[in-house]
């Protein structure tokens, strides 16, 4: 097997960063020795969801086994995912900005056509649906969790509680037409097709507002390895998390 150099776009900020978090980890349950040090698990899990890596592929640059290699990068996105923020602590930061973007987004899985509750009719994919809010500048603040990629915008939106989490503060938020009905706190395009007056005037300016919303999408897949899941549909929330996580301590 050729073994070749490669590189990752992370700053050394962030390998830094899960290295602490597994070092204090491992302190915490008493782990005594491994396969790789605290610096190199780092690299091999930022590898894995930052360039998409499957399992296999690092393991001989590593000399590491594929099962030590699924357990090294399990415990890492497990300890990450548990740091990334709830919806409740993200409506914390939410009531400081003067309003917040709602999108969502598919994202693909490796499933077969007999798969139906994950495929969407929208995409023409099999995937998993995944709720993001970003701020004004279109940084990313929250994602959900992810559910099967046949279910609607709206109805994603209503099983997290985002428009009652909303409406509680009374936070403005922009989201587009598939939102329609969502409650007052949610503002939608006016619907229709060949709008005149104030009402085409509306959904422009709206539209420059809720475009900002697609660069925390564009940071959230980013992260090749949700562009393309290729692991159990249980495991993508974590996935997902881990990788919000990441974003926001760095």
């Amino acid at each position: 097997m050729l073994v070749c150099p490669s590189g990752i776009d992370l700053s050394s900020r962030t390998l830094r960063h899960l290295s602490g978090l597994l070092a204090g980890h491992r302190r915490r349950i008493g782990s005594r020795w491994r396969r790789l040090t605290c610096g190199r698990q780092a690299l091999l899990v930022l590898a894995h969801l930052r360039c998409g890596d499957t399992y296999a592929r690092p393991t001989a640059g590593f000399r590491i086994g594929i099962a030590t290699a699924y357990r090294y990068i399990r415990e890492a996105v497990d300890l990450l995912a548990a740091l990334a923020p709830t919806l409740q602590q993200a409506m914390t930061t939410v009531r400081k900005k003067a309003y917040v973007i709602l999108n969502g987004t598919v994202l693909p899985i490796d499933r077969i056509a007999a798969d139906q509750p994950y495929y969407s009719g929208k995409k023409k994919h099999h995937g998993m649906n995944v709720q993001v809010l970003a701020d004004p500048a279109g940084r990313l603040i929250w994602a959900s969790d992810a559910l099967p990629g046949a279910t609607h915008e709206l109805t994603a939106a209503r099983n997290h509680g985002i428009p009652a989490a909303l409406a509680v503060d009374d936070i403005k938020c922009w989201a587009d037409k598939a939102y329609q009905g969502a409650g007052p706190a949610i503002r939608v395009p006016i619907r229709g097709k060949h709008l005149r007056g104030w009402r085409r005037h509306h959904n422009r300016d709206h539209a420059k507002i809720r475009s900002l919303g697609e660069r925390a999408m564009a940071i959230l897949k980013s992260w090749r390895l949700v562009r393309k899941l290729r692991c159990s549909t249980t495991r993508i929330t974590a996935a997902v998390r881990a990788v919000v996580a990441l974003e926001l301590a760095t």
